[in-house]
Order: structure tokens, then sequence, then C-alpha cells
């Protein structure tokens, strides 16, 4: 038998198909969605998200999870601006439903948006500003060459929402936490408090753990965003341990949705974390951390000015790292597939 190569290289899928240009930031992947998905009605990105909850979600699933995706899938919809300063709009997706906002995608699409032309280049420095659920970034991509080289945004304002916290949780005990806003609600644990390291050979206990340290503080605190119904959630734990590098301030390992990990140091993450130091007097403005990530990547974040958000007293971070674009992909929607809407094991 011979091998039609000719016809095997010229092959076109004859069901829907979803285009996509996949990226990583600092090891954390994002999925932008260039076609075949539908672009939800509102005339906020926040309407537009819950219409992607209650009309679309089965697009979602089937991105994010198997088999064309995995449990720790990221994704990113862009949609038409709604503000007349932004060049465009985001909605970030992930295996549990949809983030407010996304440090690590906002590095990965600006990348993406330059390095494919859907945005002009221009050199040293491109301004991208981006309409996001949390509110409206304002992205700086360094390019040199026809090339991202890396990208710093000015994050929503952030602050520390309540600090030397405690709860008890089922077979941990008491464990002390923060909880501070960076785009979204995240509880800050010690490490060490939980009897757990920051490296990649302790990922299931790392999910297992900040699970459990999410739902217990869920369960006995209330989160209210100042403005938004729609943002005043718990979205994940974090980890905080000693950095593995002298020029590391300290490592992050996020757990969010429904068991993520995070490979990035986790922009909105790490702007929470900048709010606490702030808070604390343990950094000044302009005083940069630089903080890891799980597999040993960074991200930078200083405070840059103060404000306020709401009663809240806040900064304004910025955070900055390197995004690279992985692959275009095309994957089809077959209707006769049992499995179309995908799966997901955790």
């Amino acid at each position: 038998m011979s091998l039609d190569f000719a016809r095997f290289t010229s092959w076109r899928p004859g069901a829907p198909c979803i285009t996509t240009v996949d990226a990583h930031t600092e090891g954390e992947p994002l999925r932008v969605i260039v076609s075949g998905y539908p672009l939800p009605a509102g005339d906020t990105i926040l309407a537009r998200r819950r219409t992607l909850m209650a009309h679309h979600d089965t697009f979602r699933t089937a991105l994010m999870w198997e088999p064309r995706g995995h449990a720790d899938m990221y994704g990113c919809l862009v949609t038409p601006p709604v503000t007349k300063e932004a060049d465009f709009g985001v909605l970030f997706m992930h295996n549990e439903g949809y983030s407010t906002m996304c440090g690590h995608g906002i590095i990965a699409v600006t990348t993406v948006a330059l390095e494919t032309g859907l945005l002009p280049m221009n050199t040293p420095e491109t301004c991208v500003r981006i309409d996001s659920p949390a509110g409206l970034i304002t992205a700086f991509a360094a390019t040199e060459d026809g090339r991202v080289r890396s990208v710093r945004f000015l994050n929503v304002p952030s602050f520390a929402y309540a600090l030397d916290r405690s709860v008890r949780v089922p077979e941990l005990g008491v464990i002390p936490y923060d909880i501070a806003y960076g785009g979204a609600y995240y509880a800050y644990v010690q490490a060490a408090d939980a009897g757990i390291t920051c490296t990649p050979d302790r990922y299931g206990e790392l999910i297992q753990k900040g699970m459990a340290i999410k739902h217990a503080i869920m369960e006995s605190a209330d989160i209210v965003h100042p403005f938004e119904a729609d943002l005043g959630f718990l979205y994940g734990t974090i980890f905080v341990g000693p950095g593995h590098r002298a020029s590391s301030h300290s490592r992050n390992v996020c757990v969010f949705a429904e068991g993520e990990v995070d490979r990035s140091p986790t922009g909105t993450g790490v702007s929470g974390r900048a709010a606490l130091h702030y808070a604390r007097r343990e950094i000044g403005l302009d005083e940069p951390l630089v903080i890891e990530s799980i597999i040993g990547s960074n991200f930078t974040v200083r405070a840059t000015g103060v404000t306020t958000f709401g009663p809240h007293e806040a900064i304004v971070p910025e955070v900055e790292g390197r995004a690279y674009i992985t692959g275009r992909h095309t994957f089809c929607i077959d209707a006769n597939d049992p499995l179309k809407d995908g799966f997901i094991l955790r």
C-alpha cells in the first residue's frame, strides 16, 4: 500500500472548527481563540462574561478540557472593546469557568496580538490597552526585530482585604492567612504553615491543601467587591515560600478555579502580594519584587503609585514577564463525537 502524502497534507476537516494561537507566559498556557467561537452579546465585558456562562459554555469545555485541552489549560476570547480607550476586550477562561482578570493572560495576549499582526507593532515599545472584566488594563510591550521581548502592564488597583486571619481546615488544623485583591481575590498562606513546600514534587499535595483552605475560607469569610458583585468571590489559594535563587524575593504557587495550578507566578497574585507588602510597610513605591513560580520562572512586580478603590487604600501594581507563541491550531467539533464537549480528570 502506497502512502499518499499529498492527500494527507492537504486534508481539511468537514466538521465545524475553532482556530487558536497558543502561547505560554513563563510556562503557563494561554489558548487565544481566533475564529469559530461565538462572540457574546453585552455592552460591558462583565455582561459578555455572563452571556458566555449562560449560553456558550460548551465551547469553553470543548477547548479547555480533554481531549483538546487538560485540567490546567487556560484560554482567552478576544472581543471588540467596550471603552473608547481600549484596543480590544478579553474574556479569560479555565477548567471551572471564567476569571475576572489574568496577568499571565494579559502578557500572552499582548504578545500574540502584536506578533500575529492583530495590532501594529511599534519599536522599541508598543502600548496596548485591554478591557478586562476587572477593568481597563494598560500593557507595554518591549519590541525588537519584529518580536515582543517582554510585556509589563499596569494592573487594576490592588489592595489588602484582610490581614492576619486564621481558619480551621479539616486535617490541617488552624491555618493563618491574608486576603488581597489584584484583579481577583486570593488567600495567601505561608507554605510552611500548611506543612508543604512550593516545589513540583509536592504538586498533588499543593492542590489538595490549596483547595481545602479555599473552601474553608469561602465557608467562613464574606468577600465583597466594592463595585461589582460578580467579582466578589475567592478565586484561589496562593502558597508563599522562599525563593530558590538569591535574586528572588520569594516563590508563589497559586491553586485556583477547580484545582488548577499556575505554572507562572500569577500576575494578579503578585499584584496582591505587592499590596500586602505595601500595607505592612515592607516595601515602598517602585521597589521591585522578583517572585518565582513553581517551575522557577519569574515575574517582577512593583507598586507604582497609591490610590483608593472604594473604601480600600490601594496600590497600582506593574507586573512584567515574557510570553512565547507555541503554535496555531485548528480544533474540530464533530457533532457525531460523544466527547465533543470535553471531559475533565483531576
